[in-house]
Parts: C-alpha cells; sequence; structure tokens
C-alpha cells in the first residue's frame, strides 16, 4: 500500500490547491522533467510506477496553470520517524520561480503530519544551487557518501529537524554539555537544579564533584557512569527533593562488566547508594515510569532525567541520560548533553522526539533497564523558580 493512504485526510488539507499527490498516470509527465533535469542516476519510469503505486513512498506534483511544473518524492520508513528526501526537480522553465521550494514547503508538513521528526536527502557535492536552495531552507551537512552517485561523484548528506519551530510549554531548563564522555548523569542533574535555582553555577568543578557522588566505579571498558541512585543522592544533598522509579530492585550496570571483581565492587556500590536512599526518605518505585508517569511528573513540576540507550540516536548501544525539558499530545522534548556526535549545540537542546520512540529508547541492556529520577524544586534554601512557568 501506498503510504499516503495511510496519512490521516487532515495531513492532505495541508497541500496548497495546486500541490497535489502524485498518481500512475502522471508517470509520463514525470519521466520528461526526469530526462529534462538530470544527465545521470535517473529515476526510471518502472521507478516511478513504483514509488506511486507499490512504495513505501508519497509524490507530491506542482500543477499550477494545469502541467506538471515539478515534483517531489518522500521515502518512509516504519520503524523510524524520519522522511527522506529521494527527488525533487522542477521542470525546465520553471527552475528558480520557487517551485522547489513550494514542493519542499509542503513535503515537510506532510512528513509532520505523518509523525516524522526529521528529513534528509543526499545532494551531489557539485551541485551548489541545490545545496543553497536547501540550506536557505534550514538544512545542514552531517555527513558525506564517497562515491555515492554513477559517476563517481560524492554525495553531500544534509538533515532538517521539522519539530524546531514547534513551541511546547518547556521548562527554564539551562544546557550544560557534558565535558567527559562518562559524565552525561551529572550533566542532566546540573541541567534540572539550574532551572530551580538560577544562580548556580555549572562548570566542571561541579560536574565532576556530582560524578564522585553518584558513580559505580565502573561501567562497560571505562570510567564508572552512575545510576539513578548516585544521581538522587547527589540532588539531595543540594537541597532537592527526588523520587526514583526503576523497573526491578535488581543491581544495575553490573552486568555491563566482564569481570567478577569489578561485579562485586558494582554491587557493593549499589547496596551502600540504597541504604543511604532509604536513610534519606527519598521515594523509590519498583515500576516503570512511562509516558503517563513522565507527562504526569513534568506537569506538577519535576524534572525527569530518564535513561536511555543511545542506539536510535548514535546506533551504539550504551547507557545515557537526558533531560526531559516537555512534552506535547505527540512528543517529548529532551536535552541531551552529549555533544560528541559533533552536531550543533543548538540540535541538542529541546530535541522532540516522538512519544512511542521515546518509550523504546527509555530502556538500557538485555534486561530493559528502566530509570528516571525525578528532581523537584527545593523548600529551602535556594531562590526556587517554577520550571514550567
Amino acid at each position: 500500500m501506498n503510504v499516503a493512504e495511510e496519512i490521516p485526510p487532515s495531513a492532505h488539507r495541508l497541500l496548497t490547491p495546486h500541490i497535489r499527490h502524485g498518481v500512475e498516470d502522471d508517470v509520463a509527465e514525470l519521466l520528461r522533467i526526469e530526462q529534462a533535469s538530470f544527465s545521470s542516476d535517473r529515476l526510471s519510469r518502472r521507478s516511478f510506477r513504483h514509488l506511486l503505486t507499490e512504495g513505501n513512498s508519497v509524490t507530491l506534483i506542482d500543477d499550477a496553470g494545469g502541467a506538471p511544473r515539478g515534483y517531489i518524492t518522500l521515502l518512509f520508513r516504519a520503524d523510524v520517524s524520519l522522511a527522506r528526501v529521494y527527488s525533487i526537480a522542477s521542470a525546465p522553465g520553471w527552475q528558480g520561480q520557487g517551485v522547489a521550494a513550494g514542493l519542499l514547503a509542503a513535503a515537510e508538513e506532510l512528513a509532520l503530519a505523518h509523525s516524522c521528526v526529521a528529513m534528509r536527502l543526499e545532494i551531489r557535492r557539485d551541485n551548489v544551487s541545490s545545496q543553497q536552495l536547501f540550506m536557505r531552507h534550514g538544512y545542514e551537512v552531517f555527513g558525506e557518501h564517497a562515491a555515492y552517485y554513477e559517476d563517481g561523484m560524492d554525495a553531500l548528506r544534509l538533515e532538517k529537524s521539522l519539530t524546531a519551530r514547534l513551541r511546547p510549554q518547556l521548562a527554564r531548563t539551562a544546557y550544560y554539555p557534558q565535558t567527559l564522555g562518562f559524565t552525561c548523569g551529572p550533566a542532566c542533574l546540573m541541567m534540572a537544579m539550574k532551572a530551580f535555582d538560577p544562580v548556580m553555577l555549572l562548570d566542571r568543578t561541579l560536574e565532576l564533584q556530582i560524578w564522585r557522588e553518584a558513580t559505580t566505579i565502573f561501567m562497560t571498558a571505562g570510567h564508572g557512569g552512575c545510576g539513578p541512585y548516585g544521581l538522587a543522592l547527589a540532588a539531595h544533598r543540594r537541597g532537592f527533593p527526588t523520587e526514583i522509579y526503576v523497573n526491578g530492585d535488581g543491581v544495575l550496570f553490573r552486568e555491563s562488566v566482564r569481570s567478577e571483581e569489578k561485579r562485586e565492587v558494582i554491587t557493593l556500590v549499589h547496596d551502600d547508594f540504597v541504604r543511604q536512599v532509604h536513610q534519606a526518605g527519598i521515594d523509590v518505585h519498583h515500576k516503570l515510569a512511562g509516558t503517563a508517569e513522565l507527562d504526569r511528573c513534568y506537569r506538577t513540576g519535576g524534572i525527569a532525567l530518564v535513561l536511555i540507550s543511545t542506539y536510535r540516536l548514535t546506533r551504539e548501544r550504551a547507557p545515557h541520560w537526558v533531560v526531559l525539558t516537555g512534552s506535547d499530545e505527540r512528543y517529548f522534548f529532551i536535552n541531551d548533553p552529549d555533544q560528541a556526535n559533533g552536531r550543533a549545540a543548538e540540535e541538542h537542546i529541546n530535541m522532540a522526539i516522538l512519544k512511542q520512540d521515546f518509550e523504546r529508547m527509555a530502556r538500557y541492556g538485555r534486561k530493559a533497564t528502566k530509570a528516571v529520577v525525578v528532581v523537584y524544586p527545593p523548600t529551602t534554601g535556594t531562590d526556587a523558580a517554577e520550571p514550567n512557568a
């Protein structure tokens, strides 16, 4: 089934009067535009027919004046909240007349309606005019493919967030990037505390202090990460009430190391953290903090630190802490402290992730470990600020 049939009817109303969905009868006109626009890597009649009838795709056509002036084809994947611009072209005589820009805008709206949070595409390195078009509309280069095209030309990979313009009610959470590969937990806790205490100084000294207080000592092949009990205690010591959600009472991260000696150390640290948490009176909920619970924590004034697997962000499986900064009907918004992937700093702030995707991300390891630490405004000792104001 063509994915256009699966998009809600309301999404079709987003199209302007002269932009419509392509159908099989458009193949001849699309081929004419294709032949005039490209000297290689052209889509064939068979490819167009497949894309229009059977492919997991949508083709939009600008037919102002009764004849197609251009087209754009998007590809979708059921398990990825990402749309890919597979091809875009304007008919002869219509280049530089705003046709491609109009098609791109319509495609972005359609992708959003299809629950995509970003658009990607490849562009020939020597196609400067096409690069300029996309960059004018907010696309940024994030990688390249060597010898991607038939003639050996490289391709630049571009991406644009489709949700950056969404403006839900967000926590006034300061952004602090982790400065070491193992300090995502401290960085997240610092962001949450800063939201409630605007005068708090965020620096590497505090980052490392919190890490020393909250670390498991060992983690995979490197320095120890921070678990929910250690982070909750670090916040508690600084006057911030917390609560913990964990799915079980096992030793977190124990299976991330192979050495039995290191496992024993992690177990000792874990047991000591649990004892301290109990003595401090911090609430521990041995249950999942799913979408409903995260929404409730945020709307009652808390800021949640959520343990995720980085696989959906980096294609590497590692435990990682992020900060929940807001939510709406479809998305969670997060601050990601890890800038090691080379993206611009602003792309890590209030990142929109579909709620169903975040549910899958918010677990780690073979045992699907889930952990959340919710930080609340201090009752005394600081100049508290409402995070959701």
